[in-house]
């Protein structure tokens, strides 16, 4: 019969949740299953077929048996909540992104599999949709067991880059894109992601090498390390008893992303090759069944052994390929254009390009190894986008004859080159409404025919932004996720927000005595250096506080702290400090 994937994403199904609305305690829907039951009809000439097709399995939601003391649930957020269950409670592995929609599913579970305590939990990957739910998972002291360096990933990769991250990412989910066929229909790892609360709780075990196992509630775990793969600090793990692998976010039912389209560090696609040969020789051929945090199950050794196989041969393939064609000459853009995978991976449905693509992922594997730079001297040193798209327009007769142009090559079936063109019209007349709609026209049908999730939605949503402007973006750095950073990289969040040319003329230092450390700040020619145990020299300024007062005074609290010198340094130094503002133009000037 061959490997029927629908099959598969419905194999083990115990309940769906009813109603499939999940909200917080203010009553708001935070999450909306049912937003994507339209998935069930026939593709229509606005979606790429095998987009569709993914997204419609992907939507499907509920309880699912794994294998016998493996349950998963599934569709009720971007990723899977795993519920592994031991002697006398369960074990929650990647508690999804939002405490509502963990809370939610854990009730699902224990609706079907009785009244079971949460006694360990597992982060498998630093990226928050594998932590941000656990508040709604755990209640009290367990074990929560994380790869090595989690915490510090976790948390600076949200706060130090927070605001463009945040702001990308409404183009990288389609969040506010209306769900329907002309509309967000996913994201190819998952739907979306859910809106109620994020929250983290320091892991208390640490997994530092391949091999090592732990017991939780007497459930054996036997670790693989997988830094620099899908994530900075990631790992998969056996369960011997129950002959299953989690291979967290390293394989799944797609080709994934070696960097993100909304911003990430550039993974090494070599390295993620490797450790899926690795999985493959330590656990593969003892797997009945192999499970991750996105999509569905894999049953069966032989089938496992195929699935990651080709999971390795892709990115293996990618990394190579984009390095033969980097090294005779060809730059980032030429080589997406001539890079071809094999028939061998193309006709397989997991590797697919429904959420990282054969062309972007060329890309970040160039710029991984070169940078932005092609070495071409006219590139070196080129207009800014504004005043680059004025001096193009200029030379094309203005922009009513570079719209008209681009209509001709949107007419010709070259939308790529139209939306070019168009892209220079609007950044050389942000007023010209018929650049704008000409422009929203041309990404909505690139839109429609991308069978990449993430593609589709930033074309959707630069139309919308086209149309309707873009929308107001509020980030928190002081948030929840603030309290996992530590006292070092609070500072470091601090110095990247300082308004570096008003701090030019302040010459400053103060001494940050916390319980049991001590951190010097000196501003210096616009720039905050951060110090820890200063061995000489003296502040300007002492205060005495908690990290919980750090970071109140960040967000405008008035904390109760005790200060030796000229305390008016605290203010003028918080008054060098940039508003945390995601709300910036992308598809305009």
């Amino acid at each position: 019969m061959g490997y029927d994937p629908d099959a598969q994403a419905d194999r083990g199904l115990i309940a769906r949740l009813d109603p499939p609305q999940i909200r917080n305690a203010e009553g708001e829907v935070v999450w909306d299953a049912d937003a994507y039951a339209f998935l069930d009809e026939e593709c229509p000439p606005t979606a790429h077929p095998g987009l569709w097709e993914h997204s419609r399995r992907c939507a499907r939601q509920g309880l699912y048996e794994v294998t016998e003391g493996i349950y998963q649930v599934r569709g009720l957020d971007l990723s899977n909540m795993t519920l592994v269950e031991g002697r006398k409670g369960v074990i929650a592995v990647d508690p999804l992104i939002s405490a509502e929609c963990a809370r939610a599913g854990l009730e699902l579970y224990r609706r079907h599999r009785g009244d079971r305590p949460v006694t360990g939990a597992v982060y498998t990957s630093s990226h928050i949709d594998h932590f941000a739910g656990v508040r709604g998972a755990i209640d009290g002291s367990v074990p929560i067991l994380a790869p090595r360096g989690f915490l510090t990933n976790a948390v600076s990769e949200n706060v130090y880059a927070g605001p463009a991250l945040v702001r990308r990412g409404y183009f990288y989910t389609g969040a506010l894109l209306e769900r329907g066929p002309a509309g967000q229909i996913g994201l190819g790892l998952g739907q979306s992601s859910s809106s109620g609360r994020i929250s983290l709780v320091a892991p208390n075990r640490s997994i530092s090498r391949t091999g090592q196992e732990e017991v939780v509630d007497g459930v054996r775990l036997v670790f693989q390390m997988t830094p620099g793969s899908e994530a900075p600090a990631e790992a998969n793990f056996y369960l011997p008893e129950h002959r299953a692998l989690c291979m967290a976010e390293n394989a799944v039912h797609s080709l994934h992303n070696v960097l993100d389209l909304s911003g990430a560090l550039v993974r090494d696609a070599r390295l993620w090759a490797r450790y899926l040969d690795e999985s493959i020789e330590l656990f593969a051929g003892k797997s009945d069944v192999q499970f991750a945090s996105h999509h569905w199950p894999t049953w069966g050794t032989e089938e496992i052994i195929r699935f990651l196989s080709q999971q390795r041969d892709m990115y293996a393939y990618l990394h190579d390929q984009t390095l033969r064609l980097m090294n005779k000459g060809l730059v980032g853009s030429e080589i997406a254009e001539e890079l071809r995978m094999p028939p061998g991976l193309v006709r397989q449905e997991h590797t697919r390009g429904y959420y990282g693509s054969v062309s972007h992922n060329a890309k970040a594997i160039y710029q991984r190894y070169m940078g932005w730079f092609d070495g071409n001297p006219a590139h070196l040193w080129e207009h800014p986008p504004v005043e680059a798209a004025r001096r193009y327009v200029d030379c094309m007769g203005g922009v009513d004859e570079t719209v008209r142009k681009a209509e001709g090559y949107r007419d010709a079936g070259d939308l790529r080159f139209a939306a070019t063109l168009l892209d220079h019209a609007v950044f050389a007349d942000p007023d010209h409404s018929g650049a704008r709609e000409a422009l929203a026209g041309v990404y909505e049908s690139l839109a429609y025919g991308a069978e990449c999730g993430t593609w589709r939605n930033f074309y959707l949503q630069g139309a919308h932004e086209l149309r309707h402007g873009f929308p107001k973006v509020h980030y928190d750095i002081a948030g929840e996720m603030a309290t996992g950073l530590t006292e070092e990289q609070l500072f470091d969040a601090l110095a990247i927000r300082i308004d570096g040319p008003r701090a030019w003329g302040e010459s400053f230092a103060i001494d940050w005595r916390f319980p049991s450390s001590l951190y010097r700040t000196t501003m210096s020619n616009g720039a905050l250096i951060v110090r820890q145990a200063p061995r000489a020299g003296r502040a300007d300024l002492s205060v005495h506080l908690t990290k919980a007062d750090l970071i109140g005074l960040v967000r405008g609290e008035e904390r109760p702290i005790t200060t030796e010198g000229d305390a008016s340094l605290l203010e003028r130094l918080l008054g060098l400090l940039d508003p945390s503002d995601g709300s910036f133009a992308i598809v305009t000037p």
